[in-house]
């Protein structure tokens, strides 16, 4: 991959974006139709707000797990982590708004940041999805895995 390809040249730029206000139900038919995994959240000056993943709608319909306990000498002390983890669970099930289930600080690119870095970003971060934005923090597209995969194969 040529360390002077950026990532305008690969993301994609006609990108859907919807706001932190639509239903979880209506955000989840729009992804349907676009076939899609993750779309931005933005306000209303196209400012990204954060990132719905397929992942943030599928924990609307799992099982919440109660935490661990410890029992020591008639105290109850909770796993570390895992009351945290259960109020994340909790306010994502209540959710019923894009605004309450979405990642809310997800990783994100400038249009000319070279795709090797976004690429070691993914990779580093463990993200599939990264939106783009400008340097007024409007979303302008967004670079997925796939991209990259194809980008490759283009150029190899």
């Amino acid at each position: 991959m040529p360390t002077t390809t950026q990532v305008h040249e690969v993301m994609t730029s006609d990108v859907d974006v919807i706001g932190a206000d639509t239903s979880v139900a209506a955000a989840a038919d729009r992804m349907a139709e676009l076939g899609v995994s993750s779309i931005p959240v933005v306000d209303r000056d196209r400012r990204l707000v954060g990132l719905l993943r397929d992942d943030d709608l599928i924990v609307t319909e799992a099982r919440v797990h109660a935490p661990r306990f410890w029992n020591v000498l008639g105290a109850t002390i909770p796993f570390p982590g895992d009351m945290k983890h259960l109020e994340e669970e909790l306010r994502k099930v209540a959710g019923a708004t894009v605004g309450a289930v979405m990642q809310t600080t997800p990783v994100t690119s400038a249009p000319d940041d070279s795709l090797e870095d976004v690429a070691t970003l993914m990779h580093e971060s463990e993200v599939r999805h990264v939106p783009v934005v400008d340097a007024d923090g409007k979303v302008v597209g967004i670079i997925t895995r796939g991209d990259i995969v194809r980008f490759i194969a283009r150029t190899t």
